[in-house]
């Protein structure tokens, strides 16, 4: 399994999301994006319309979070957050989960919080972001089915924010549950070119990633 940079920043989600950041390192993100030919820039809301601007000429997409880091907002609060950063020019939405409801056996609730979410940020794509750090495997794959009944268009492992990041195993689980045709994100602690190869070999067709810069000098052009 062989790739170029380009096909390996295609992959990945530039990401900045602590919570100093400010408007600069934001420009410094999209320009470093634009530069790097990432796929996309992944921020908090508050920034969505600043990171459309910067790159309003670019192939680029805005990809914003929601529900962040915790998932534990009200469904409404949710789906207006997701609504709000599509029309300040998100094109991805990256949710996280009512991690409690899910591990409180409360299916109904966690696929509906999805739902809510998958309509309001249309036409954006939406993941769902599993945290599965703190879940059984069990857990996992119940929230994968969920994530893809609710009308979403990716899992996604982690916050960055949880006890650890994504996993090899977890993420060949949520590949195994989904199927082929679903996508599966890989986020937190991807670091290195070979990280990037053991998650993308494991299923992930999407990585995000702060050391986007550093994994792709790991590739050839």
């Amino acid at each position: 399994m062989s790739f170029t940079k380009n096909q390996i920043a295609q992959m990945i989600d530039h990401t900045i999301l602590k919570a100093s950041a400010r408007s600069s390192d934001i420009i410094k993100l999209c320009e470093e994006a634009e530069q790097h030919n990432f796929y996309s820039v992944c921020i908090n809301p508050f920034y969505a319309s600043l990171a459309a601007e910067k790159l309003q000429n670019s192939t680029v997409k805005v990809c914003v979070v929601v529900g962040f880091p915790l998932g534990a907002s009200c469904i409404e609060t949710k789906a207006q957050e997701a609504k709000k950063a599509v029309k300040d020019g998100a094109e991805e939405i990256d949710m996280v989960i009512n991690i409690g409801a899910l591990k409180d056996g409360n299916y109904e609730l966690v696929e509906n919080d999805i739902h809510m979410v998958a309509q309001a940020c249309k036409p954006a794509k939406l993941k769902v972001i599993l945290e599965t750090c703190y879940l059984s495997e069990n857990e996992i794959i119940k929230a994968c089915k969920l994530a893809a009944s609710a009308g979403a268009d990716f899992v996604k492992t982690s916050t960055g924010f949880g006890d650890y990041g994504a996993r090899e195993d977890h993420v060949k689980l949520m590949r195994k549950i989904v199927g082929e045709e679903f996508g599966v994100k890989a986020s937190g602690g991807i670091s290195s070119s070979e990280d990037a190869l053991k998650m993308i070999k494991a299923g992930a067709t999407r990585l995000g990633a702060s050391k986007g810069i550093k994994i792709i000098s790991g590739f050839e052009n």
